[in-house]
């Protein structure tokens, strides 16, 4: 077997060799009897209290902290962590893997897909329909079963070893394929969405569909990428739209797909709370801000946590005003989906800033008082730190040098624009770039040394004024142009103050959204891939300083751990590749 070119990994897999031919049976009793690995099914109730066996929501549990209680793993031992088993997925109507290496690698081709959809042929989509899926999500792990997703693809996959156990193919009628956040479990059951906007229940035991669901207006240009979002008896989903589309979430019953509730991320009349910051009801009813990320819920108080997109079109000139509930965190009533309250972010954005990115919850101290907290790293260049009983505005402060397209907040602590960084004809020098100082990648908070970790870019840009007409400027009229771009890092902030405790620069470049999320753990360790260097590695928490680290391929989704069989594991996707690494043996 040839080696990976990392003693570490080399070692292993000289052992997994070694330890084959004692496999055999097990690997042909899988084949056999595949179900019998399957894991037990998730009670939602579970889901409020923090697991370590299992990682059974999108962000681990509703806190969206992304941090582990496990510290097998930890400062002291990384430096042995090493591969345990590693497999290529193969997405569309072929087979479901491609091969790997560990114990269950032979098992791969006993997978046989299952195909269903709406369209009668599906449309032949790059990564999606055939070749190498591109595996941006969280991946769920319960009872020993990894259950994983792609734009029109679901696979279960044996914790153990890398085996696959099922494959399911949407036969997709279209749509914008830029990838899935991950799937949400209810008991025996899977939910994932799909680019062409349906919502698709599976039973997790065998990857047949149960049912699926219209969750948006194909025609009208929706994409859903979203990971639902299982609270109780409600299956919480969001969509996304990049035209004018307006935005919503709802609550679906888990058992049959029937709506439960809707909220409209805009007001649907004049008149309506938020109407006033809009010109008139069709540039409301024209003004996107999709949630198309999912967001963190607090048990106590029944509160949905989530953060908008940007408003449409980009230049604004025909939507003045505040553009509420665009770009804006809002905190929604899970049982009736009413807004109880809202901040918002980026008022009338106009360099797509939206505030999508994942609200965290915090229960800590502030100015010496016991508080529950929410916390979020926006990408329009600002740290947020709210009070996530009342939305209570308590921290502003920038997450990267530059920034500078704000003149200070409102009396409700948003932002307030400088007027000399909107286009101008001469050209505005405005920070961040369009990108933004974040994006969609997920943070982690740790509770021990009270960080917030999450990856930055500085980047800069000139905005241009090319159109003097108003009209021309609706849909176009302005340039922009990338002026300077110092790269993307690791940034861990006081979450008390927002000030910057330490920020580890990757060595090399790479735009943002190819940097990937973080994960902390109660071993004080700080998991995290780099932006293009194509290695996963471990961080002393505290201090930002590496500590391991194993070149596997762009890194292209937050790492996560579990517990099983006694031996804690760290996953991670490289594309198309699953790589599980624990402790060498």
């Amino acid at each position: 077997m040839a080696g990976l070119g990392h003693p570490q990994l080399d070692g292993l897999l000289g052992n997994i060799e070694m330890r084959r031919g004692q496999e055999i049976a097990f690997v042909c009793v899988g084949l056999i009897l595949p179900l019998i690995v399957l894991g037990q099914g998730l009670d939602p109730a579970l889901l409020t209290t923090p697991s370590t066996d299992s990682w059974p929501t999108y962000s681990g549990d509703y806190t969206a902290r992304r941090h582990s209680g496990l510290k097998q793993i930890n400062d002291l031992n990384v430096k042995h962590l090493a591969l345990a088993w590693t497999m290529h997925l193969t997405a569309g109507m072929g087979r479901g893997a491609t091969g790997g290496i560990g114990p269950g690698a032979g098992a791969a081709s006993a997978a046989t897909t299952i195909v269903g959809g709406i369209a009668d042929e599906g449309v032949e989509a790059p990564g999606a329909s055939s070749g190498s899926p591109n595996i941006k999500g969280s991946i769920l792990q319960m009872g020993g079963v990894l259950y994983v997703s792609s734009p029109d693809n679901a696979w279960a996959v044996d914790a153990r070893d890398g085996s696959i156990l099922w494959h399911y193919f949407w036969k997709s009628r279209g749509g914008t394929h830029i990838g899935n956040r991950g799937m949400a479990m209810y008991h025996d059951w899977l939910f994932f969405e799909t680019p062409d906007d349906e919502l698709v229940s599976l039973d997790a035991k065998t990857g047949k569909e149960r049912w699926h669901k219209d969750i948006a207006d194909f025609n009208q240009q929706y994409f859903s990428t979203s990971a639902p979002v299982v609270i109780g008896d409600h299956l919480i989903v969001g969509t996304g739209d990049d035209l004018a589309a307006p935005g919503f979430l709802q609550s679906v019953d888990p058992e049959t797909g029937d709506l439960q509730w809707k909220w409209w991320s805009e007001p649907l009349k004049m008149g309506d709370p938020g109407s006033e910051t809009w010109p008139n009801e069709d540039a409301m009813r024209h003004g996107a801000g999709e949630p198309w990320i999912p967001g963190s819920y607090d048990p106590q108080l029944k509160l949905y946590y989530i953060g908008t997109g940007n408003p449409e079109p980009g230049r604004g000139e025909t939507r003045k005003g505040d553009n509420l509930f665009t770009c804006t965190i809002v905190a929604l009533n899970v049982d009736t989906g009413k807004m109880v309250w809202y901040f918002q972010a980026t008022p009338h954005d106009i360099y797509d800033w939206d505030s999508a990115q994942t609200p965290v919850l915090i229960d800590g101290e502030f100015n010496g008082k016991p508080r529950k907290m929410l916390a979020q790293a926006n990408r329009n260049g600002y740290y947020f730190l709210l009070d996530r009983v009342t939305g209570e505005h308590l921290v502003t402060a920038p997450i990267t040098k530059g920034v500078n397209w704000s003149q200070g907040a409102k009396p409700n602590g948003s932002p307030l624009w400088n007027p000399d960084k909107t286009p101008q004809v001469g050209g505005a020098f405005v920070a961040p770039a369009s990108n933004g100082a974040t994006n969609w990648m997920v943070p982690t908070f740790d509770p021990e040394s009270g960080l917030f970790i999450f990856v930055t870019n500085d980047s800069y840009f000139e905005s241009y004024i090319t159109d003097l007409d108003p009209q021309a400027q609706r849909f176009g009229g302005i340039q922009t142009q990338g002026i300077a771009d110092l790269g993307n890092a690791i940034t861990a902030l006081d979450y008390k103050s927002g000030k910057v405790v330490w920020r580890d620069y990757f060595p090399s470049g790479g735009s943002i959204p190819n940097a990937t999320g973080m994960l902390t753990t109660a071993g004080k360790l700080l998991f995290a891939g780099d932006s293009s260097g194509n290695n996963i590695i471990a961080f002393e928490t505290a201090t930002g300083k590496p500590l391991w680290h194993a070149h596997i391929g762009l890194v292209s989704n937050a790492p996560e751990t579990y517990m099983l069989d006694g031996r804690q594991y760290v996953l991670v996707a490289a594309t198309d590749a699953l790589f599980a690494f624990a402790l060498n043996q």
